[in-house]
């Protein structure tokens, strides 16, 4: 995609949108292409720290479970009535 320099001004957030998607554009002043908006790679896009960069992730079915709330009952010695 190609922009004049007045439209990248007036909608740069939007343009920076499309370039974080994976897409590029390349901005021109008087119809002579200047500049690149690219993305980085992919090491330094943002993620979550400790996260599953967006899967989900399911908990078994036994981690709620009796069995292991009594285990940690007894680690932490918690007396359970």
């Amino acid at each position: 995609m190609q922009v004049d320099m007045k439209k990248a001004k007036a909608h740069l957030s939007a343009l920076l949108k499309r370039v974080e998607r994976g897409g590029t554009v390349i901005v021109a002043r008087r119809g002579l292409p200047v500049a690149l908006l690219a993305p980085l790679t992919k090491a330094h896009q943002r993620t979550r720290i400790g996260g599953l960069s967006g899967r989900p992730y399911r908990m078994g079915s036994s981690f709620d479970g009796k069995a292991l709330s009594k285990h940690f009952a007894e680690m932490f010695g918690v007396a359970r009535g």
